[in-house]
């Protein structure tokens, strides 16, 4: 029996073990950490976004989409509704696409997938780290014993999330066979100001329009949940705008992030509000009068900015055109990302032209896979990492299935 090592017990190593074993073949899977699935335990807020009903080739990103079209047309969002299905996983389908399990807990994610891999006889290697991969597929552990494979998957992740194991041990067994990596940065991670101003607000969440701003062109906008912090500035908003902010930051490239903080005012009725509320209480300061619009941390760090005395009473329409714009356009320079230690997942990875695109099989290696965050493919908030994950790997598994078979 042909024998085939899966490096990596994430999303997309565990999902390629149990088809491979499922058909029949001779699986060993190393993790690393104690336990598999760290990862999927801690996504979504410990809920598991496990896909996006809307896949659409423009939530990712990377150098060469083509593996990601192969995962959009092959294994989409209903084979995966189906697989889950068959593996006795229903999905919980929300209006704007993300889908969870149905018990809304990760953890039924991981023990379904766990109970597959040990019902099909996947060898599942815990706590084993692989230094390393020589011709001929002996995979080196770390223990200095070596153990030879017929073919190799690496499903190692990336240098994402080092806490729970995030590395580069992917890439160096990549580049150890003659792969090139392009630069990773990390995404969907909290991004750090030099203003003052974010730590004087620290803790304060509110719904915000947050727009990125590089290089002074205004590049994208989101709207949503906004957390000022002592760093700077975190919420899902910000998240959703940390990829494009971490490449522009790759490039050495003026980051700036725009805060609307009252969204859902147009600027008469935001003027004309506050201009009421002075008028008919003539005795309120101009902190009072803000104070019925925003938390109290954000109104006096916003009058400090703008050098106003928060106990002032005096309310011309100069400054009230003065607060109405600066409410809505408050901009903070970014220096910097949280880094991968709070990343989420990470952009770059394997360069994917270098990689079949409907069988993840390395063009550099016969025999050699790489599949799910080890390539050079990320996606955005909501479920669409995972669902390229699930299907690198599964698509991975038909190839070495139809190979070995």
């Amino acid at each position: 029996m042909k024998r085939v090592a899966v490096i990596g017990g994430g999303a997309s190593g565990l999902v390629c073990a149990i088809e491979c074993a499922k058909a029949g073949l001779d699986i060993t899977l190393f993790e690393q950490n104690e336990k598999c699935g760290k990862k999927i335990l801690v996504s979504g807020n410990g809920k598991c976004n496990i896909t996006n009903k809307f896949l659409h080739i423009e939530d990712f990103e990377g150098e060469d989409k083509r593996v990601v079209e192969t995962v959009l047309q092959h294994f989409g969002f209903k084979q995966q509704q189906d697989y889950f299905a068959s593996l006795g996983l229903l999905l919980q389908l929300k209006e704007d696409g993300r889908c969870y399990p149905y018990s809304m807990e990760a953890k039924s994610v991981l023990g379904i997938l766990l109970a597959a891999a040990k019902q099909y006889g996947v060898k599942l290697r815990t706590g084993v780290k692989v230094q390393g991969i020589q011709k001929g597929f002996q995979v080196l552990l770390e223990d200095g014993k070596q153990e030879r494979f017929d073919k190799v998957v690496v499903a190692a992740g990336s240098c994402a999330a080092s806490h729970l194991g995030g590395n580069e041990s992917g890439y160096e067994i990549a580049k150890s066979f003659g792969h090139t990596i392009a630069t990773t940065y990390p995404s969907l991670v909290q991004l750090v100001s030099s203003s003052k101003y974010p730590k004087m607000m620290s803790g304060v969440k509110i719904e915000a329009e947050v727009t990125l701003v590089v290089n002074g062109v205004k590049e994208e906008h989101k709207q949503g949940d906004l957390l000022f912090t002592d760093y700077g500035l975190s919420g899902l908003c910000v998240l959703d705008l940390s990829q494009k902010a971490s490449q522009a930051l790759l490039l050495h490239s003026a980051v700036d992030i725009q805060v609307n903080l009252l969204p859902r005012w147009n600027q008469t009725h935001l003027a004309s509000h506050i201009t009421k509320v002075a008028a008919n209480n003539p005795d309120y300061t101009i902190q009072t009068v803000l104070h019925t619009l925003l938390p109290i941390k954000v109104v006096d760090a916003l009058l400090h900015f703008l050098d106003i005395d928060k106990q002032s009473r005096q309310m011309d329409m100069k400054l009230v055109k003065r607060l109405v714009y600066r409410l809505q356009h408050w901009s903070f320079a970014i220096e910097d990302t949280k880094g991968f230690r709070y990343a989420e997942v990470s952009g770059g990875g394997v360069r994917t032209f270098e990689v079949e695109p409907k069988t993840f099989e390395s063009k550099k290696q016969k025999g050699l896979y790489f599949i799910g965050e080890v390539l050079d493919v990320v996606g955005r908030r909501g479920g669409f990492n995972f669902a390229f994950a699930w299907g690198s790997g599964y698509l991975c598994a038909q190839a070495l299935i139809k190979k070995l078979k």
